[in-house]
C-alpha cells in the first residue's frame, strides 16, 4: 500500500470514471454522494449524501472487485492520509475472496423481504458494513428491552430466543 495525501474539499473519486484503485482511510473524513438523474431529457441530476468515511474504512473496492465505473462520488472533508492499493496487487490478495463473500451476503439480503425494495447499489453497501461477531455458546446476542442498534445474521451455529412474561397468565 502506498501512502496518499488529499487536501480538504479535494475529490478523490468521481462517479462514472474507471477505477484502478482501492482506499483505506488513515488519518481524516470523507463524504459519498451519489448522483441520480432526474430528467433524463434535460440531463438533471440530483446528488444523494450517502456516508462520511473515517480512519479505518474502505472505499473503491466496487470498480475494482467488478472493473466497473466508480458508483459514487468521494470528497475530501478535510485534509486525509490514505493508503492505496492498486487493481493488480488487489486481484492478488483479495479479490476471489472477497467477491464470494459479498455475494453470499448480496444473495442473503436479497431473500430478506423488508429489504427487497432496496436497489443493488443499496444491498452491496450493506453487504459491504457488515461485520462478523462471535458468540460463545450461553453468551445473549440481545436482549429484551435493550436498544435495537444491530441487525444480526447467523452464519453458523444455532441460537434460540425467549421472551419473558410478566403479569398473570390467565
Amino acid at each position: 500500500m502506498e501512502e496518499v495525501y488529499f487536501k480538504k474539499d479535494h475529490t478523490v473519486v468521481k462517479q462514472g470514471e474507471d477505477g484502478d484503485v482501492l482506499y483505506l482511510v488513515e488519518k481524516g473524513r470523507l463524504d459519498c454522494f451519489k448522483s441520480y438523474n432526474t430528467d433524463t431529457h434535460r440531463g438533471g441530476q440530483h446528488q444523494i449524501f450517502l456516508k462520511t468515511y473515517g480512519p479505518g474504512e474502505v472505499f473503491g473496492e466496487l470498480a475494482l472487485l467488478y472493473n466497473c465505473p466508480r458508483a459514487a462520488t468521494i470528497i475530501a472533508k478535510e485534509n486525509c492520509v490514505l493508503c492505496s492499493l492498486d487493481r493488480e496487487t488487489f486481484n492478488h490478495i483479495v479479490k476471489e475472496s472477497s467477491i464470494k463473500k459479498r455475494e453470499r451476503y448480496e444473495k442473503f439480503l436479497k431473500s430478506v423481504n423488508i429489504l427487497s425494495t432496496i436497489e443493488s447499489y443499496e444491498i452491496s453497501q450493506i453487504a459491504d458494513a457488515l461485520k462478523i461477531e462471535k458468540v460463545k455458546a450461553g453468551e445473549y446476542i440481545i436482549r429484551m428491552k435493550e436498544e435495537g442498534d444491530k441487525f444480526y445474521i447467523l452464519e453458523e451455529g444455532e441460537a434460540y430466543a425467549s421472551k419473558k412474561l410478566i403479569g398473570k397468565i390467565n
